[in-house]
Parts: C-alpha cells; structure tokens; sequence
C-alpha cells in the first residue's frame, strides 16, 4: 500500500512538473483525427494536430512530428494568437524527414480516360469542379495555348508570342473563347497585363476585362501578347482544356477534361491532382494580439492557385500592382519561422509577410517555378506619410508633412530571409522578385542565390524607410523577360520626389533633410555578386535615395544611379561595364570612388559639373585616360582616379581579386573574397547554378564607340539616344525618339512649347527612331504639323506651323 501511494506521488509529481517538459504530437496519413495524438497514436490532419497543440501553446514547448506523405488541406490552415509559443516554450510543425511531408492545395482525381482525336483524351470530372492548375505525376501542365509553349525562348516573353494572338482573324477559329485569359507585356515592357476574355462581339472581335496588374497604364505591347485557355489551341503535348460550359452543338462536352499527354506518359496510371487553395496557411495576427514564436519546418508547400487576376493593389509610385497574399501568408506576427521548405510550383506569391511582422525569419527554403514572388514583404499604406500611388501622381513639397520615418508600425521589420535557393520566379506574372521589399525597415537578405527570373532578383519599391542589409548574395539571370531594370532594383520615389526634378531641386536647397523623411535608415548592399544582360547588375532607380554599396561583383551590366541622395559606392568591380549616373540632383552628395569601372561613365541627361559635396574620383579604369576623361571632365570628376591594366587574379575562373602589384590599390581599393556568394546549405548549394563568367575583354574597343548623332533644328539640338538612355526617357529601342536640348527662352521651339528634355517620338503619326527619319518625315511635312512628345515620361501633343 504504501509503495502505491509513493508512485501516485511521484506521477502527481511528475504532473506538477510537467510544464519543463515538451508536448509531442504526432501526425501520419495513417492516423485516426480520433486518435490521441502521442507515439504510436498518430492523428491523421494538421489541422487535428493544431487543436492539440493548442491546448499547451506557450506553456509547454510543443513539437507536432508530421510523417512523410501528402497532406491535402481541406481548407487553410489558420494559425492565431491562441497557436502562439513564447520564446521559452516554442511551439515547431515539423516534417519528421525533410521534404516528405508535403502540404497541399489541391486534390487528387480518379479519371476514366477516353481517346478522343489528335492524340488528346478526355475524362469526365464532378460537376462544379473549377481547375486552375493542372498537375499531372507531380509536373504542373500548360492551360491550352497560342502561341505554343517554348523552353528553349527562356529570355522570350511567355516563352512564346504573337502579336495575333486574339486577333479577329484567329478568333474566328474559336466557337466560344469565354474564360480564356490573354496576358501581354507593357507598352515598353514594364512588367505585364492580364485579362479574362468575356466572348466576341458582333463584329467577332474578342472582348475581355482587367489590364489592372500594372501601376504604368500605359497599354499592352502590339507583339508581345499571349493567349491561354481556349479549347481550339489544345494542340500540344502537355497542354489541357477543362470545360464547364453548357453544351452545345461543335464545343467541347461540358465537365469533361481534355489532355494532350507528353509522350511515355501513361494516363491510367499517372497521378493526377489539380489546385483548389490560394493560401496553404495564414497567420492571422495584429500589433496588439500577434501570433508568436510558431515554426514550421522541412516542408514542401504545392498546389496553390495562380493569384494574376486579383494582382490589383498599386505598390507607391512603382510600377508594381501586387496580390495580398501567397501559398504562405503571415500577418500580425513575431518570431515566426519558415525553416527548410520547398516550395514547389506554387501558382503566385511564395511567402507573403503582410503588414506588421516582427522577427521573422525565412531560412533554408529552396523557392522555385513560382507564378508571382518568391518572398514579398509588404507594409500598409497608411503607415506611410502623404503616400502617392501612381507614377504621375505629385505632392505639394510646400506641405507635406515633414516629419520623418513611419505613421504607423503597421509594416514588415527585422525579417530575414537566408541561406536560401530561389529561381524560376515569375512563370506567370511579369512582374515578380526573388525577394520583394515594400513599406519595410530593416529587412535582411543573406547568403542566398536567386537567378532565372522574369524581371528582378531582389526589388527594393521606395525608400520607406531603409535600414536594409544585402549580403552574399548570388544574383543572375534576371530581368529575362521585361527591360529597363536590374538583378537589384529600387526606386526612391519617396514624399519629396517629384517627376519634374527642378520642382523638387527647390525645397531640398530649401531643406536638406527632405530626402530622408522616408529614407531613415541606410541600406546596405555589399559582398555580393551580380550578373544582369539585359540591364544593370544594380539598379538604383527613380530617387533611390541613402544607400552605402560596397565590395560587389558585377558581371555584367555595371551600377546605375539615377535622382538619388548620399549613395556611397567604393570597392566595387565592374566586368566590361561601368557606372551609369542618370538624371542626378545637384546637391546629391553621392560619393563614388576606389571602385574598378572598365569603361567610361555612361550618363544620360547630365551635361554640367558637380561640384558641391558629391565625389566621384580615384577610382580606376581598364580604359584609356583620354577616353575616360572626355566625359568626366564635363562632369568635374576623376581628377586622382587611375588608368591601366587591373591585373586580376584569375578572371577566367571569376576570380576578380587584383595582384599586389595592381595600379588599382593605389586607389584605396581592398581585395574581398570570391568564394563567399549565395546559398550555403549543402543540400541547396549541391543544387544551385552559378553565373557564367564573362571574358575580360579588349576595353579599347567598347570606349571607342562612336558619339550619338545630332543636329540644329529651329535653334535646338536634336539628338538620337544611346543604349543608356532609353532608361532616362522612359521609353522603349521599340519606340525611341530624338532628344531635344539647348532650347532657349523666346525662341521659335520654346514658342511652341518645347522643352530641354522633350523626346520627339512622332510626327504627323510616323515614328521617330533616329534622325534620318526624323528628316524624311519633317521634309514630308506640310502647313502645321503635329508632333508627340514625351516629357517626364508623360506623353502630349504639341503644334508647329511650318
């Protein structure tokens, strides 16, 4: 008897205790939700799992151990405050091997396939079943499309385009196109647009809605167009068409699903699954109840719907329109991690931290073939002071408020995201980032390689409100599909910037400060490597403003700053490139030096010394002294820099140290390593692509090229733009134009309204590509002639008698 009364104690003991002590729950496809949930006991959902767990959240430290196999969530999984850990008792959702526990957003189907005509079959499926997306043995299939699908066209649009592809002639092919989707890229390819095709009308011209996923409206490019979802273009393999429709006489049977299967496949004995959920899970928190110190690790997320309709909320003056969301959502949370997971072909936004956030932390994910982002951050609006939505949009500078920093703490700060793989981003969406950072402070992106991307790898929307650290990174292969940005990318336009530079240039002589109202905080983008052939490696765009980069690698496409304040670059390396100063202020204050630039600087729309606090000197050049100062000498710079052969370690193995004989360390400049850029984790890394490495190449030749042409009309100077500043203008090579310059008050052309920094695109309606046809077209001309011109990249017609 008193040997049982010594183990009840010692039981009540171990009870009183317990809370030292971890939960486990455990979680297996062949659970019972019944079941206890302990060893042995597995229950079978998550969301089973989550009611468990929740019971001992934060005061318990709890694991919930997740058995290798698929998961198809019924509906979101919602985590909140009541799920919360608290930094001594975490609460982990943790697959038990890495990448077997699969969280799905889909379901899986039972077909019955019948061959029907020109290798496609088709199955019935259940009344009401909706599918977004097409999966067939893991592999996501291509919605019927025109043109056809091309892999081989990675740096083509869609992969494949054609500026008929819902012309009234092709559409005359089609019985009823109603639910297609067209998507073309922007006017000058500044991302894309989308639309739901809504039929034909009388006259058989298509008829379609939506256009609002980009915050330029500007029109859809005339060629770079696509169509999907249309039953008569089920012409390839791995294309599908799934009807809904009511039958009727020649269209496809309705609830049917039509497969065209790649060769080898065999449909009775593949798997087939389709998308049902946007959000796998969400954390739905606040500032004053956030969801805490939960982490969910070694998953792989899939099947989560594409999101490219509902792409409608403008970012601030960017040309950015996002989706709210992703397979992954987080609001209102701190300490949440996301460890070790796959995100595997998920239909838009990888990670979405929305709005508040504290300390979260993105690490060891391989993110790949998403259709939008791979990891957003994204505050509110209204935490901003006088925030502008669209490009053309402007303050008064007179009174805005002059108070710095945030509204609001209702904004994503002290996120991480490290030591992870992310590419392929952007198979549905044109205007994604590897990682995207929007109303944001001090968000950190380290250690990670992003490449393959349809516009840029890593994208910094506006100055609010810095503090941003970018380290390690390997970014390449970006800007595939759009033009006119960067691997990195930013824009600065903050509450002092205006369109019309001179307006702003006013109250900042007036107030110094005003450009750091928004930008608070420096941000630092350094020890990395960036490689970007259709743009810049960086891009500081637009009023990028308090920005300190060093000790970069850029393979290809050179440093680029435009309309900026206090951008500190020393120690940096330029492959066969240089720096692009676009567009700047005259108080900038911007400091350039002991960096190694290859060729000449390349500014647009800069013509007269700087001389106030801004510094661009001692730095070096593979090029010519002569070459090099034509242009720096009109700028007041580069009086101490240094000229000859850099004397690089290895470059043909990418290892661009210089010998310690090199002229180039008399400019200051220190060697860095070459071996520390991005992902770290073996796994990962084992995995990763690397950029190519470009051949160090004859610098005599690129800094010989030719002056762009000009010549006097009216008094002005015309002027053909060079390949650097299409990007100044705003425009496209596709629509260019002459650049106007040295107008003079009271003179014929300012009479007529002309302006220094006008770009003549049309006249009389016939393109304006060089000043040859400029010429031809003005001979032609007659009586009054009416002219489009572009100034401060809006467009507007002026007129002028002959």
């Amino acid at each position: 008897m008193k040997k049982q009364t010594l183990r009840v104690l010692c039981s009540l003991l171990g009870t009183i205790t317990s809370s030292a002590h971890a939960l486990d729950v455990y979680v297996s496809p062949e659970g019972l939700d019944s079941n206890s949930g302990y060893l042995g006991k597995p229950v079978a959902s998550l969301a089973a799992a989550q009611q468990k767990a929740r019971e001992y959240a934060g005061r318990e430290a709890v694991t919930v151990h997740v058995a290798n196999g698929i998961y198809y969530l019924p509906q979101t999984l919602v985590f909140t405050q009541e799920d919360s850990g608290s930094i001594k008792y975490p609460v982990l959702y943790k697959a038990q091997h890495e990448g077997g526990a699969v969280l799905s957003g889909g379901a899986e189907l039972t077909l019955q396939w019948q061959q029907s005509e020109n290798g496609i079959y088709k199955a019935k499926t259940p009344v009401g079943l909706v599918i977004d997306q097409l999966f067939i043995n893991g592999e996501n299939q291509r919605m019927a499309r025109y043109p056809n699908y091309d892999p081989q066209k990675k740096a083509e649009p869609y992969q494949g385009y054609a500026s008929d592809a819902f012309s009234k002639e092709r559409a005359a092919n089609w019985a009823d196109p109603t639910g297609g989707y067209i998507h073309a890229m922007h006017r000058s390819r500044w991302g894309g647009y989308h639309y739901m095709i809504t039929g034909k009308d009388d006259d058989g011209e298509v008829t379609y809605e939506g256009g609002w996923q980009n915050n330029r409206q500007m029109g859809m490019h005339w060629g770079y167009r696509m169509v999907e979802n249309i039953f008569e273009e089920l012409d390839a393999e791995g294309e599908w068409y799934h009807n809904t429709k009511s039958h009727s006489s020649g269209a496809p049977q309705t609830n049917t699903l039509y497969y065209k299967p790649v060769a080898g496949v065999d449909l009775n004995a593949a798997k087939v699954e389709v998308v049902r959920l946007r959000h796998l899970v969400e954390f739905q928190g606040s500032e004053t109840s956030p969801v805490s110190n939960i982490t969910l690790q070694g998953f792989v997320v899939r099947h989560a719907a594409r999101t490219f309709m509902d792409t409608k909320e403008p970012l601030l003056r960017s040309d950015w329109a996002m989706y709210r969301g992703g397979a992954i959502m987080l609001t209102g949370t701190e300490h949440v991690k996301i460890l070790d997971t796959e995100f595997d072909q998920v239909g838009g936004n990888a990670i979405f931290v929305n709005n508040y956030n504290r300390n979260t932390l993105i690490k060891g994910c391989h993110i790949h073939d998403t259709g939008a982002s791979g990891v957003s951050f994204v505050g509110d609006p209204n935490a901003v002071r006088d925030p502008l939505f669209e490009y053309h949009e402007t303050n008064d500078l007179t009174k805005i408020d002059r108070t710095p920093g945030p509204k609001t703490p209702n904004y994503p700060a002290l996120g991480t995201v490290e030591d992870c793989l992310i590419h392929n981003i952007g198979t549905v969406e044109r205007q994604p980032a590897g990682v995207q950072i929007s109303m944001a402070m001090n968000i950190t992106v380290r250690d990670t390689s992003i490449y393959d991307t349809a516009r840029a790898g890593i994208n910094v929307s506006e100055g609010t409100w810095g503090g941003h650290l970018i380290e390690r990174v390997d970014v390449f292969d970006t800007v595939l599909e759009t033009h006119d940005h960067g691997s990195f990318n930013s824009w600065g336009r903050d509450r002092f910037w205006h369109k019309d530079r001179s307006i702003s240039q006013v109250e900042i002589d007036k107030d110094p400060n005003l450009p750091y109202l928004d930008a608070i905080k420096t941000t630092i983008i350094r020890d990395s490597r960036w490689r970007s052939d259709h743009g810049w490696d960086i891009d500081l765009d637009d009023g990028s403003s308090n920005y300190d980069i060093y000790n970069n690698l850029m393979l290809a496409g050179g440093l680029k700053f435009r309309e900026g304040f206090r951008r500190h670059a020393w120690n940096n390396i330029t492959v066969n490139r240089g720096f692009f100063p676009h567009v700047w202020y005259k108080t900038s204050k911007d400091q350039v030096y002991s960096n190694i630039f290859m060729v000449p600087h390349k500014p647009a729309r800069m013509r007269t010394p700087f001389i106030d606090e801004t510094r661009v000197d001692k730095n070096f050049y593979a090029s010519p002294k002569s070459a090099v100062m034509k242009i720096s000498k009109n700028l007041g710079w580069d009086q101490n820099s240094v000229f000859g052969e850099p004397m690089f370690v290895d470059p043909v193995n990418g290892d661009f140290r210089v010998k310690e004989n090199s002229p180039v360390l008399k400019t200051g400049f220190k060697n860095f390593p070459m071996d520390q850029f991005g992902v770290k984790k073996p796994s990962l890394k084992a995995i990763a692509r690397t950029p190519l490495i470009p051949k160090f190449g004859d610098m005599s030749i690129i800094s010989s090229k030719k002056n762009p042409k000009t010549m006097t009309w009216f008094g002005m100077t015309l002027s053909e733009l060079t390949d650097t500043e299409f990007s100044a203008y705003g425009v496209s090579k596709e629509s260019a134009g002459v650049a106007l310059s040295d107008v003079k008050a009271g003179d014929r052309a300012s009479r007529a309204g002309f302006m220094d920094g006008d770009l003549i695109q049309m006249i009389n309606g016939q393109g304006m590509l060089n000043l040859k046809k400029f010429e031809r077209a003005f001979v032609a001309a007659k009586g009054t002639i009416k002219l489009k011109v572009v100034r401060n990249q809006q467009v507007l017609e002026l007129e002028m008698t002959l």
